[in-house]
């Protein structure tokens, strides 16, 4: 772990803020730990956000995506052909579903200033399911 130069990158950037905090005292009750804290924090969710988002790229085919294409083609055939719903269940109405198609069929686009997650399951997916081996239902 000596050797790893994360280690020795985070131990500067730890060294830095240290000094830094010695030099120019923030003079808050905790010193410069509630800060770095918050810091760290933000960093977390912006990187998870930025991983999101370019995951959702290559699912919406605006990244290279040969390797999820073929899996997701081998996944739903597997489906269609067990004859279970290829995009799951739910106990959605077909409206509520199409509301959570709308909301986010484009967000991914715009998460940096509104992060908004799809957790529904819904058929409107704008794909010809038929190349799955099953006809699109209603």
């Amino acid at each position: 772990m000596a050797n790893d130069p994360r280690s020795t990158n985070y131990q500067t950037h730890l060294r830095f803020a240290t000094h830094a905090e010695k030099i120019d005292p923030s003079h808050s009750r905790g010193g410069i730990r509630p800060a770095m804290k918050l810091i760290g924090f933000l960093g977390f969710c912006g990187g998870f956000m930025m991983a999101y988002q370019r995951s959702s790229f290559r699912f919406m085919g605006l990244t290279p995506n040969e390797p999820e294409a073929a899996k997701d083609m081998k996944e739903l055939s597997a489906r269609a052909a067990a004859g279970k719903p290829l995009y799951g269940e739910t106990d959605l109405t077909p409206y509520l579903q199409g509301v959570a198609a709308r909301n986010s069929t484009w967000s991914q686009l715009k998460l940096g200033s509104i992060p908004w997650f799809n957790l529904v399951n819904h058929n409107s997916h704008g794909v010809d399911t038929s190349k799955y081996g099953e006809q699109k239902s209603s």
